[in-house]
Parts: structure tokens; sequence; C-alpha cells
């Protein structure tokens, strides 16, 4: 993004795993080139960023993910910001399919590789995200274990959705290894979603019973970080090294919007 100013900023941990909180950016406002690395650095470091008071447009949330990768157009939903197609809308009352530990794009190969919010309308209390990172879980087990794992892949289905919830029934899938390399740094983590159908590369029997272990082990509260919301805030994460979970405590309407990268 073209830079308009240079402002001093900082860049706070939210935790030792992963999640920091990046304090005098304005994004709406540009970021110089310098900035713009810098970011993308404490994000590979982070996998999650808060950026907070933004107040972003549409054409600006597109803007502020295009620092860390190109904007993604799916193919089918139906929910877009008439400013920006790319900007996909969210009003809800409850957190429906986002409670559950899981990761965007797993019909798509590869999974798009960052994800991203605005917040417009919040409850006045609860309504957190949580994230863990599938890096740290990875690290985690033994070696053994990542030795297995190797030759393990899930299994997907290959619908898109459209922002709905009518899934029509499973007809095709898409498979994706259960340890993937991160294509910037280099690190191994975890790659999987509560969607998983099933396992490949080990019997059946084992992969009913290896599926639930990892399923638990990626989302144990030693490898998360949770952030709370106000109007106008920005978050963006690494969809291919982390998997967040959306809390259904909350009452009353929750507005957002939503961009996706690479």
């Amino acid at each position: 993004m073209t830079a308009t100013r240079t402002a001093p900023y900082d860049i706070r941990p939210a935790s030792p795993v992963l999640g920091a909180e990046v304090i005098g950016v304005d994004l709406a406002g540009g970021v110089d080139d310098a900035t713009a690395e810098a970011l993308r650095e404490a994000f590979w470091k982070h996998k999650v960023l808060v950026f907070r008071n933004q107040d972003l447009s549409p054409d600006a949330h597109v803007q502020a993910v295009r620092i860390f990768d190109e904007p993604f157009d799916h193919p089918k939903w139906l929910y877009r910001h008439e400013d920006n197609r790319l900007v996909y809308v969210f009003n809800l009352e409850k957190a429906g399919g986002a409670s559950t530990w899981h990761v965007g794009g797993t019909w798509r190969n590869p999974p798009f590789h960052i994800e991203s919010l605005t917040y417009q309308v919040v409850p006045e209390i609860g309504g957190h995200t949580l994230w863990a990172d599938l890096q740290a879980a990875y690290d985690g087990l033994s070696e053994p274990f990542k030795q297995l794992l190797e030759s393990v892949s899930a299994v997907y289905s290959a619908d898109p959705g459209d922002g709905t919830y009518n899934r029509p029934p499973v007809t095709e899938t898409v498979e994706h290894p259960v340890v993937r390399t991160h294509r910037h740094t280099g690190r191994k983590g975890l790659f999987l979603s509560s969607s998983a159908l099933r396992l490949t590369g080990v019997s059946p029997a084992e992969g009913e019973a290896l599926l639930p272990f990892l399923l638990a082990h990626a989302s144990s509260p030693n490898y998360t970080v949770g952030f709370g919301w106000k109007p106008g805030d920005f978050v963006i994460w690494d969809n291919q090294a982390t998997w967040h979970y959306a809390v259904n405590d909350y009452d009353g309407p929750r507005v957002y919007r939503k961009v996706i990268g690479g």
C-alpha cells in the first residue's frame, strides 16, 4: 500500500504463544513500504494481529488485507458489500457454525492464506474469538507421532458454500495433509478443522481414534489466545497456521465484514 505518512507504532504480544495488538498504525491512512514489511514480519511471527479503532471502509479493508496478500474472490458467496464485492457481510444473532474450532477454505486446494474481519456492531458482553496456534500444537507432539502424521491427510467437502446454512450432501471431496509446512517461515504445523470427514493414510479404525485426539490436542488452552471486540476493530490472521472459534455466549446483533486473501 502506498504511504501517506509514517508514524511510530508498537506491537504488543497478547500471549507467549500467538497474537498481538498493533498500536499506532492508521490502516485507512496507508502505510509506507518499510512499515508494511515490518507488519508482514510481525504477522508471520504472531499469526493474529489486532488493530483497534480503525473504522475501515470496505475499500480500506481490502487495501489493508493487500498489505499481507492479494484478496480472494469467493466463487459462490451471496452476501457482499455493495461498495466492494471482495467484502462479505455478516449480521448475526448467534455465532452459528463459527462456534466450532475451524479453518476457512478447506474446500479449496490450497486453502486461502488469510482471513480478516472488521467489526461494526458487537455485543456489550461476550462475543470473544479464540485462536489456537497449530504450529505450537505440532511442536507439542512426540517425534514418533510427528513421523506418523507425515503420511496422513484429512478429507473435507469440496463444496465452497454460499454464506447460507444450506449445505447439500457431500458428493465431492478434497484432501489436505494434516501436517503443513508454512510457505513463508518453513515451520511445520498441524492443519485440520472440525469439519474433517475422515483421515486417510491410516486404517478407518485408526483414523476414528486419531482424529478426535488431534482435534482435542490442537485446541488445548496451552496453544490459545482470545480477543474481545469493539466497533471499529480490525483483526487479520494466518489461516494456514491457526484455527479459530467464535464463542457463542451472547445475545443481540453482531455485525462484521470479512475479506479473505491468498
